[in-house]
């Protein structure tokens, strides 16, 4: 180790370099030397004592990067991995903060895997409480450690228990570590937390921020550990902790505070965190101390009012306490302790911290996005949502306006003779008269500010009735329990004016517009005409002098969006159209992606009733994004990913729009060209975006790539220009081969893997492969090498590149597998190979091979469902080519030919749960099992006997399977009409029965669901991920020039051909149990002529018997 440091170093300081040849050279040399077993310790021996800041910086980077892709998979690096753990804990006490903060990452990932999942470190606990008694704040005068190197290793190791480690079990028990930790170490640190706590207040003046992190540290500690989980020896100790905490944070100075003060503030923030988790984790635990903590946190949030002036720290402890009395309201006690003090929270804390204050101004013109993101959220763009990381003190107070709204106080009958006579259907009716504390406190407190007065523009009640706006946005649960002309009353009188109001100021409309979004649901049909108007009248609001309108216009939109997601449909779909595409062409790209957004949504809702509107939608859309497309390679900007998005979405809706081919009339003609002009547009903006973008790079001799950016819509849109040239015999465009050697190049290296994004490409490569059938595609099979000074190399042609998409789709997602498997048949079975170009057919079926019998050995031990697939890959690729194929098996696996026989006929002889349901599965199964049971019979190899009798008993069952399956079909299609009339009547009874129980509607409880969730993971424990749409299995697969073989005719002929050694073959006796007709008289003929008696009595442990009762 020792000897091996010096030459590491060197090679760390030569990557630091700013020459990239030494750069490479440096990363080369040190590639290889991790491949000796002291590597990682050399590494650890200069992060520890290096030169320099930087060599020991770059060690702990490279030791972090090699631990996380050395430590569990490679065996050389376990094998000595004792010592390394070890040493690496020891380094973590001695190397300076900046070090300690890269190498604490690479112990993150020892400690998952050694201490936490396998529990295999028996000896890290008591060593780190020795480490912490022995640190510098504990043992005054020692040398030692310091104790927040030492309190940083106990954090990593407490940081995996903060959640449950079991998803199995619903009410899972301590682990046995976290019990460990919290007798051994948690337990000593509490009985000093309140010495420390002493400290860190009473000499903040001198600003010891050593104590004040220690007290930070602990903090964090004990979160971990409660978080989910209450370590028993942590009980007793718990309430005299949280009066520490709360002492803590009533000294924060939140309206003033300085920037030391940052340590304490984030202890404060993590105190209100425990007091969050316990709450809701372990209230009986603090059920004494509850109005402590509910004290504590009324004095917090009364100070909301300085919200304007405070930094985001101080922010975010007073929405910690926002939430906090959120999470009390939502259990008994909580209730009664909050309740009382439900007026002076609304007046003192909530209502101020939604008031419209400088802040809000100041971003509304500085970073308008940002304040959408905190103040209007919606749906309609993907960064209008409320963030995780967005926790503002606004954000909390609508959160806890709307859970006090929802609280009811006791019910309003007092006879107590009358109530008892009552009936019990009447006393539940009672029940439910109980008066929510929005009926009782909110709506009269807010109904206090009038809306401001024409003339008046910024004042304090402009400002107020901002707040009253965001109020009512938070009651959309209170408002859902009232009727809809409750709500009419309330949009109608207090928000609809803001609209007609000449001197209405742009944030209060934006506001209006997000309350609207908000209510959408609840509003009723007859004012929704009057409310979708002034929704469109705000999405046109120019800027009016000082003040931009985008919010208002962002606002407008997710306001229309929420209306036509809950069903509203305008009378004329023209007007929005309009004012879309006329504003589209902006400069601002967000406000344009906004409305490519909401165009998106509009197609989804309005469908066929805007249909003939599409085809001079998508002229004006084309151009718009065409402008926006880079000239050269780079990845789009976000307005024409969602160009292309809106694109793709009127693309289906149009050809979803089909009218009865049956007749030729004025709107099939219409339909017809309207394609044609999609068509067309949609090849226009194929070119130059994958095609006039993709220019040569000067320093290189090839064409650079487009970016693969929005691949699945536009997928959608080639597939569209595809069918219509199909569907029409349209004249082939001399562009489509060009667009297409393109898109195949960009999805052959696809690594993006999403099920929803595939989705399209798939759809799209049945369409290339249909093309191909009507016209021959330049470049289908071929590529011409590209011409001088580009190198001579061979290019990948059309074909080649979806074959390596499918390839990808087998080998690396298991969502992907269904399709990823049709499209391997539809490759290897529909195209015509010629003589010159069998051999690419060939290198398509070694790569499907190959690359499913990998997946199924990936799968073998978990599930027979989707071996199905894999195996009947296979089998295609076997039938072509059986020798090469045999060897490609062999090759991946000693017996690999044996191991997928063997699967083949498991597969089938279990069909309740591999599900052979359509015919061209069968036939493909009983092709392969013919020729496998041929090679078996013909092989020498005794150890297929076995093989051989699954196989051949498969085959049976097989053959007669085809004719049940197909004389199913028949039955399906003749009952296909009476199916989807009973499925209308279906629908129709489910929705009367959701009507009627949508009152009973029952809320699950914390502990149902844990068992719901725990029973799932159990059910899901083992198996892989599969496809959820049920469509895509149940899919005829393209078996090209395979269908013209006769199944039965290869089944007799491999009979005649084998007769005595297929006799010796014992069949279960069951067997005699089959159906009688499944042969035809060509199978009988077939029989006769190998001398097999129609009259003859059953035989059931001879093949031959299956023939004697035709």
């Amino acid at each position: 180790m020792e000897a091996l440091a010096p030459e590491v170093a060197r090679q760390l300081n030569c990557s630091l370099s700013s020459d990239e040849a030494v750069v490479t050279s440096a990363t080369e040399e040190l590639d290889r030397l991790s491949r000796l077993a002291d590597f990682p310790l050399a590494l650890l021996l200069i992060a520890r004592g290096g030169n320099n800041q930087g060599e020991k910086i770059a060690a702990a980077t490279y030791l972090k990067n090699f631990t996380k892709s050395h430590y569990e998979s490679d065996s050389s690096f376990l094998k000595g991995h004792h010592p390394y753990r070890n040493q690496l804990a020891q380094a973590l006490l001695e190397v300076e903060p900046i070090v300690l903060k890269v190498l604490v990452e690479a112990f993150r990932m020892v400690v998952a895997i050694d201490f936490v999942k396998a529990n295999l470190w028996p000896e890290l606990v008591p060593e780190l409480r020795s480490a912490i008694q022995r640190s510098n704040i504990f043992s005054e005068g020692a040398r030692q450690w310091k104790t927040i190197s030492a309190l940083t290793i106990l954090q990593t190791i407490l940081r995996p228990f903060q959640y449950f480690l079991n998803p199995k079990v619903a009410k899972e028990p301590v682990p046995q570590q976290l019990d460990l930790i919290a007798q051994e170490i948690l337990v000593p640190l509490l009985a000093a937390f309140s010495v420390l706590v002493d400290k860190a207040l009473t000499v903040q003046r001198k600003i010891d921020t050593e104590i004040q992190r220690t007290v930070h540290v602990i903090c964090k500690c004990i979160y971990f550990a409660v978080r989910s989980h209450m370590p028993s020896a942590l009980v007793p100790l718990l309430c005299p902790f949280c009066l520490d905490l709360i002492r803590l944070l009533d000294t924060l100075k939140l309206d003033a505070p300085s920037p030391q003060d940052s340590i304490l503030l984030k202890a404060g923030k993590r105190s209100l965190l425990i007091f969050c988790a316990s709450v809701t984790r372990h209230r009986k635990h603090l059920d004494r101390l509850m109005p402590n903590l509910v004290s504590c946190a009324l004095r917090i949030v009364k100070q909301s009012p300085y919200v304007p002036s405070l930094d985001s720290l101080s922010e975010r402890v007073i929405s910690l306490a926002f939430d906090f009395i959120s999470h009390t309201l939502e259990t008994g006690p909580g209730w009664r302790l909050v309740s009382p003090h439900f007026l002076f929270l609304l007046e003192y804390a909530i209502f101020p911290a939604l008031v419209m204050n400088p802040k809000d101004i100041i971003e509304w013109e500085t970073d308008a996005d940002e304040y959408i993101r905190k103040n209007l959220p919606s749906e309609l763009e993907e960064f209008s949502g409320w963030k995780g990381d967005l926790f503002t003190t606004r954000k909390s107070a609508i959160n806890l306006l709307g859970i006090i709204s929802m609280s009811k106080g006791p019910p309003t009958v007092t006879s107590a003779s009358s109530s008892s006579k009552r009936k019990k259907g009447e006393k539940n009716k009672l029940k439910n008269r109980s008066v929510f504390a929005g009926d009782a406190l909110v709506m009269p407190f807010l109904s206090k500010f009038p809306i401001p007065s024409d003339a008046v523009m910024l004042s304090e009640a402009s400002n107020n009735y901002y707040g009253v706006l965001m109020a009512y946005g938070s009651l959309q649960d209170f408002l859902r329990k009232k009727d809809f002309e409750y709500t009419a009353t309330l949009v109608r009188t207090r928000v609809l004016p803001l609209y007609t109001s000449s001197s209405s100021l742009p944030y209060m409309v934006a506001t209006a517009n997000w309350i609207i979004g908000e209510l959408a649901g609840c509003l009723p049909e007859e004012m929704r005409g009057d409310i979708y108007s002034a929704l469109l009248q705000s999405l046109t609001m120019p800027d009016a002098g000082p003040y931009s309108c985008y919010p208002v216009r962002v606002s407008a939109g997710g306001a229309i969006a929420a209306l036509l997601e809950n069903d509203y449909q305008p009378s004329e779909w023209l007007p929005l159209l309009q004012v879309l595409v006329s504003r589209m062409d902006c400069e601002d790209e967000n406000e344009s992606a906004v409305l490519f957004q909401l165009l998106t949504t509009a197609v989804e809702a309005g469908s066929e009733s805007l249909a003939v509107h599409i085809p001079p939608v998508v002229t004006n859309l084309a151009g718009i994004i065409l402008k926006h497309i880079p000239p050269i390679p780079e990845p789009w900007p976000q307005v024409v990913e969602k160009g292309f998005g809106a694109l793709a979405t009127m693309a289906k809706i149009w050809e979803g729009f089909l009218p009865d081919e049956k007749e030729e009339n004025d709107s099939s003609l219409d339909w017809r060209s309207g394609w044609a002009v999609i068509a067309k547009m949609f090849t226009d903006l194929l070119q130059k975006a994958w095609i006039t973008s993709a220019v040569p790079m000067e320093e290189q001799a090839f064409v650079t790539l487009p970016p693969p950016s929005g691949i699945d819509d536009a997928s959608v849109l080639l597939g569209s220009i595809l069918r219509y040239t199909i569907r029409f015999d349209a004249a082939l465009d001399s562009r489509i081969s060009d667009i297409l050697l393109v898109w195949t190049d960009l999805i052959a290296d696809w690594h993006a893997w999403e099920e929803m994004e595939d989705l399209s490409i798939f759809d799209s490569i049945l369409d290339v492969v249909n093309l191909q059938r009507k016209y021959e595609l330049k470049s289908f099979f071929v590529r011409q090498v590209p011409p001088p000074p580009a190198p001579p190399v061979a290019l990948r042609s059309i074909i080649e590149g979806m074959g390596a998409f499918v390839v990808g789709g087998l080998s690396t997602y298991q969502s992907a597998t269904w399709r990823a498997c049709s499209s391997a048949h539809m490759l290897l079975n529909v195209p015509r190979f010629s003589f010159e170009t069998e051999g690419i057919k060939q290198s398509l079926a070694i790569a499907f091979s190959k690359a499913a019998f990998c997946r199924f050995k990936a799968i073998e031990s978990k599930t027979v469902a989707l071996w199905k697939p894999l195996v009947l890959v296979i089998s295609t690729c076997y039938l072509y080519y059986p020798d090469i194929v045999e060897r490609i098996l062999e090759k991946e696996e000693k017996n690999g030919f044996t191991v997928w026989a063997r699967a083949l006929g498991y597969t089938y002889n279990n069909l309740s749960v591999s599900g052979f349901s359509c015919v061209s599965e069968v036939k493909l199964a009983v092709m392969a099992l013919t020729k496998v049971i041929e090679r078996m019979v013909a092989s020498s190899f005794q150890q297929m006997d076995e093989t051989l009798n699954g196989c051949f008993l498969s085959l049976i069952k097989a053959v007669i399977h085809m004719k049940e399956v197909q004389d199913k079909e028949e039955d399906d299609d003749d009952g296909a009409e009476d199916l989807d009339d009973d499925d209308d009547d279906d629908e129709a009874d489910d929705e009367i029965e959701e009507d009627e129980d949508s009152e009973d509607e029952h809320e699950e409880t914390e502990e149902e669901f844990l068992e719901r969730y725990a029973k799932v993971a159990s059910e899901l424990e083992g198996m892989v991920t599969e496809e959820g749409d049920l469509e895509d299995q149940v899919q005829e697969l393209e078996l090209g020039a395979l269908c013209d073989v006769d199944p039965l005719k290869v089944v007799f002929s491999l009979m005649e051909s084998y007769h005595p050694a297929l006799q010796t073959i014992t069949l279960p006796r069951q067997l005699g149990n089959l159906k009688q007709n499944v042969f035809t008289r060509n199978s009988r003929a077939t029989c006769h002529h190998l001398g097999i008696s129609a009259t003859q009595e059953w035989q059931p442990f001879k093949w031959a018997g299956i023939f004697t009762r035709l």
